[in-house]
């Protein structure tokens, strides 16, 4: 088997780095060693930013019609590549490949959003804003942005960002996961293959030491981040530190609320596909169900526990079983298959019943594979570790209220406000649920309460430190300043 060696790409020529070693990047699903990727060092970092810095100024003078074509070349070269694409995305992160084209189709999603640029980036004018005043406001682009991307969605999380920043006359980074820096490589393959000029998008690969360059270097002007609540901290302290714009979206412990007149069968399915997927390690996956009233406890904790056991778990280029649409494939690692068990022994050890156990899982072929099963556990109190922690992985805990209150304050409890959704028939519940829950994105009767792109994607409380949020069109404010003209012209002597 070849051992693809990632490089770096900048100034629009892929570059073996200058590096300070270099990582494995192994197939969680078999544990074999599938590529290497550099550790880049910070002069390597500084040289894409330089890149990014000087292609600014003629891109930002590029009329924004002409921008965005770029972007429709890609979007064509992504299509036909698609399954390319999606199999080297299951190869190297391990969810399901009907999951991986499902992220291929987000990408789509923005990139079309931001060929709308010619529209999304207009300006205002007011005539008359006093005597013989006009009033305007132009959104310019303000330089170099960067992303720092996270190892569970390497295909769709940049393209939150990237096709809105260059649309919009910026220039970019991304910094790729070094868990799963393939996926970008590949994408970058097609990017170099547009009319995109030299230096607008560069690929940099390596570990926290480029991250750290970047929100250090004065030349980049914003940063965004998918990541842990302890590390978009740190990332929004430095970058309020050095004056540059970020978003950094951070950890979440999503809720599913069953209300007694929800439907049974249909929410079923929608659990399993919400808690399930990606093996949990999506921000937006479920990890907490809140039953409401005795009757739909003891439904929810029968019934989802029976569902449970029916999920599928393989390796998910398994020709036998890939097209199947609920696989669950391995987590990403040994260190995260190790916190999750930690955390299941922490269940336990606090008193809740384990209802059903995914350790110990074994797949001929994949014994060295990352993998842990379905989870359960029922007698779940608030303020648990295992209610309150974000596991990032396929472990569930059911939780039992009196009442819709009930239910809206245990989610308002906790600090993370990514998402949250009801299940339910009754219009009032529903309102009452989007009004009072402090969540950025709700569903209703929907599992996974993911926005299209057309609209934005963002939580609240821990789970976001941004004043904007991803994608659609709220971030033309991100990556434009507003720049507000008073103007007024006298006649002309005669």
């Amino acid at each position: 088997m070849s051992i693809n060696t990632v490089k770096n790409y900048i100034n629009g020529r892929w570059v073996t780095p200058e590096n300070d070693g270099y990582l494995d990047i192994e197939n969680p699903s078999t544990g074999q060693i599938i590529g290497k990727v550099p550790l880049s060092t910070p002069d390597e970092t500084n040289r894409a930013i330089n890149a990014a810095a000087e292609a600014f100024n003629a891109w930002s003078q590029t009329p924004v019609g002409r921008r965005v074509q770029p972007l429709f070349q890609l979007d064509a070269l992504l299509r036909e590549n698609e399954e390319k694409i999606a199999r080297t995305l299951v190869e190297e992160m391990g969810k399901s490949l009907p999951d991986a084209r499902a992220e291929m189709k987000r990408i789509f999603e923005n990139i079309e959003v931001a060929c709308n640029m010619p529209v999304l980036q207009q300006g205002d004018k007011l005539i008359g804003a006093s005597f013989g005043i006009d009033g305007e406001v132009i959104r310019l682009p303000i330089g170099v942005f960067a992303m720092i991307a996270p190892f569970n969605f390497p295909a769709m999380v940049p393209f939150w960002f990237l096709p809105y920043a260059i649309a919009t006359g910026n220039t970019y980074i991304v910094k790729a996961s070094e868990q799963v820096p393939l996926t970008m490589q590949l994408i970058t393959e097609y990017i170099n293959q547009t009319d995109l000029p030299k230096g607008v998008f560069n690929l940099v690969n390596g570990d926290k030491v480029v991250g750290q360059t970047i929100i250090e270097n004065p030349l980049v002007k914003g940063v965004s981040l998918v990541g842990s609540t302890r590390t978009c901290k740190i990332v929004s302290e430095k970058c309020a530190q050095n004056q540059k714009r970020y978003q950094t979206m951070g950890s979440a412990k999503n809720h599913l609320v069953a209300m007694p007149d929800a439907k049974v069968d249909d929410m079923l399915r929608n659990m399993i596909t919400s808690c399930y997927g990606c093996a949990g390690q999506r921000c937006m996956a479920a990890s907490a169900i809140v039953a409401v009233g005795n009757d739909m406890y003891k439904t929810i904790c029968d019934k989802f526990v029976e569902a449970s056991k029916d999920v599928l778990v393989a390796n998910p280029l398994d020709p036998k079983v890939a097209d199947e649409s609920m696989l669950m494939g391995p987590v990403i690692s040994a260190k995260s298959k190790q916190f999750i068990l930690d955390m299941i022994e922490t269940g336990i050890a606090e008193g809740a019943t384990l209802a059903l156990d995914g350790r110990g899982i074994v797949l001929p072929g994949c014994e060295n594979g990352y993998f842990i099963g379905p989870t359960v556990f029922t007698d779940v109190s608030p303020g648990m570790e295992i209610h309150s922690t974000e596991i990032f992985g396929p472990v569930v805990v059911i939780l039992k209220a009196g009442s819709l209150d009930e239910a809206i304050q245990i989610i308002n409890n906790l600090e993370y406000g990514n998402g949250a959704s009801i299940y339910t028939q009754n219009g009032y519940y529903a309102r009452k649920f989007k009004l009072e829950t402090e969540c950025g994105m709700i569903g209703i009767n929907v599992g996974i309460p993911a926005p299209v792109a057309y609209l934005p994607f963002g939580g609240m409380k821990a789970s976001l430190f941004a004043d904007i949020k991803a994608q659609g069109k709220a971030i033309i404010n991100f990556f434009t300043e507003d720049k507000i003209i008073t103007e007024r012209f006298w006649p002309e002597s005669s």
